[in-house]
């Protein structure tokens, strides 16, 4: 059941909200537990690519590879294939200790430390081979991890309380990402990268410390019958069934709200590299002052969804998201090192950074709406994985593009991608309705 306020927009006391979303991080150790393996799924992503694609430049990778290596978090878009198998089986060992939940997220953890210390060994200057081999291993078990958290996350806690335990686990990844981001930034440039991955390989302790502590939820029901198609199908067969003849553009609309971001993040650290930004500067500037740049952005989205509704705020979110990166192109023109340029940069960051946190957790709320209860956990992972899946593969031609046009106008054409996806989301909105409780599946509706 939606919560009333979130439906009709009326605002709870703030008094109210804020005890509420306090107090159970001392008292319910499953909220506890959420803030450090939302931590541990905020590790891996960066470090898969775009943190190390700092490393890349200075080892004098081409652009053009670069942009190709952006691919290495393709499984981050395909997790949807294997998440049902991860429901219906224990992991090797672990699962018959820890339970089938618990299980799998102490073994994905322990495969991202190894595969993280594997990135810490290699010389792209020398020998990317490696590099690539041990970051496709990353972005695997990364993928895997965060299908494994989200699986434990929905079930561990009732529906009620899912808003909490969604907003626990955000603050914990953006605190990982902080650490994956301005953390390997300013050791690499103190230690050097090698000394900044295998922190980063030992920052995996606290969620495996979380998962331990963590409450192991009712063992799933007895698994139906299939193979490998109708073990894939069965929940997409389900969200299609429930969302009709809106199937089609409701996933397109998926699929497109965050390509321009993605294929411009795929150049953002190689333009402030080319700028002559230090590590340093780069961590500063887009980690820790875009880490509370990015909260607000989160805070703003929660506030505006239950006042304008979910569909008026997917539109403001893909216009302003799409929209922001006309500042990175303005930073490609006048941007450079040192000085008030660096202010530019800064505000330049600050703009991007707070649009795409809003648009992000809009979007995350309505994937959350979308999924039915009974496939939450694998029809969110393919929601996810059809989000990602289009940007990322337009990423990889990234560096191409920037070789032919250069950064200004690579990040002026990333904004004209936003605009027919607002066109989309315009059309979705006139057929969808206001949408502004969960949907429900035949099942669950009767």
């Amino acid at each position: 059941m939606a919560n009333p306020a979130q439906v009709t927009g009326a605002p709870e006391p703030v008094k109210a909200q804020t005890g509420a979303f306090l107090t159970p991080l001392f008292t319910d150790r499953r909220v506890a537990a959420v803030l450090g393996l939302g931590f541990a799924q905020g590790i891996p992503f960066l470090l898969v690519y775009a943190t190390q694609s700092a490393w890349l430049v200075q080892a004098k990778v081409p652009l053009a590879t670069i942009g190709l290596m952006s691919e290495l978090t393709i499984a981050y878009k395909l997790k949807f294939l294997w998440a049902p198998f991860l429901d219906r089986h224990d992991a090797p060992l672990l699962g018959r200790w820890l339970g089938r939940r618990r299980g799998w997220i102490v073994a994905t953890q322990i495969l991202v430390a190894l595969a993280l210390a594997g990135v810490a060994f290699g010389d792209p200057a020398h020998w990317l081979a490696w590099t690539v081999a041990f970051s496709l291993a990353l972005g695997v078990a990364g993928a895997t991890q965060d299908v494994v958290i989200d699986g434990w996350r929905i079930t561990a806690a009732p529906p009620e309380q899912q808003a909490l335990m969604s907003s626990w686990s955000e603050i914990g990844y953006r605190i990982g990402n902080l650490a994956a981001g301005a953390g390997a930034l300013y050791l690499s440039d103190a230690y050097g990268w090698r000394a900044a991955y295998l922190c980063m390989a030992a920052l995996m302790a606290p969620g495996t410390i979380a998962a331990l502590l963590a409450p192991e939820p009712p063992a799933p029901g007895t698994p139906a019958s299939g193979g490998f198609v109708e073990t894939v199908w069965a929940p997409i067969r389900d969200l299609l069934a429930r969302l009709g003849p809106l199937a089609v553009p409701v996933l397109a609309l998926v699929a497109g709200f965050r390509m321009p971001g993605y294929v411009s993040n795929a150049m953002a650290i190689p333009l402030f590299k080319t700028l002559g930004y230090s590590n340093t500067d780069i961590a500063t500037v887009t980690k820790l002052f875009g880490f509370w740049i990015a909260l607000g952005g989160t805070f703003l989205a929660s506030a505006i969804i239950p006042r304008i509704g979910m569909m008026a705020s997917l539109l403001i979110g893909t216009v302003t998201a799409s929209a922001s990166h006309l500042a990175l192109a303005y930073l490609a023109w006048h941007g450079g090192h040192g000085g008030a340029a660096f202010w530019t940069f800064a505000a330049t960051v600050g703009i991007d950074g707070f649009a795409y946190a809003f648009a992000s957790i809009v979007l995350i709320t309505y994937m959350s709406r979308l999924s039915a209860t009974a496939h939450a956990a694998s029809q969110y992972a393919l929601l996810t994985s059809l989000c990602a899946l289009p940007g990322s593969l337009l990423a990889g031609f990234s560096g191409f593009v920037i070789e032919w046009t250069g950064f200004p106008w690579f990040f002026i054409g990333t904004s004209l991608i936003g605009v027919p996806v607002a066109l989309l989301c315009l059309l979705v909105a006139r057929r969808h309705g206001p949408m502004d409780a969960p949907m429900e599946s035949p099942a669950e509706a009767s």
